[in-house]
Order: structure tokens, then sequence, then C-alpha cells
């Protein structure tokens, strides 16, 4: 599993690369790089607002998860520092 701070980094990295990509494909359709920018940075705000939303959305509907299982007293494996 990835530490905090490396999920962190991969998803600023990604941002990035998704702003960038924006960017050009907003510049090749509209001839302007700032209009391209704002098309970038519009579409990332909008594609984060939605995606919290559909987590949230996503959170509340119980379909494919698998039950949680009690553990009787006992530590569970990770808490043991051992895998399965």
């Amino acid at each position: 599993m990835d530490t905090p701070i490396r999920t962190l980094a991969k998803a600023i990295c990604w941002q990035a690369l998704g702003i960038c990509t924006m960017t050009g494909l907003g510049y090749l359709f509209t001839g302007s790089l700032s209009q391209g920018g704002a098309i970038a940075v519009t579409s990332s705000a909008v594609a984060l607002v939605t995606y919290v939303l559909h987590e949230r959305l996503w959170e509340r509907i119980s379909w494919g998860r698998r039950p949680a299982h009690s553990h009787r007293g006992g530590a569970t494996t990770e808490e043991r520092g051992l895998r399965a």
C-alpha cells in the first residue's frame, strides 16, 4: 500500500497531466492557449466536484459490498503485521 504522501504526489502528477492534455486539446479546438487553459481548469474543477458527489452517492449504495466480519477479540492480520 502506498504512503499518504506518495498517493498525494501521484494525484498531483495525474491532475497536472490532465490539465496539460486538456489545455492542448482546448488550444487545438480554439486556437487560443488562454482559452484552452480556461477549458482545462474548468474541466478539472467540474471533474473534482462530480467525483466527490459520485463517491458520496456510491457510499449510500450497499450493492456489491462484502459484509464486514467481526473479529472475536483477536487482532486482525494487519494489526499483527502479517499478510494473508
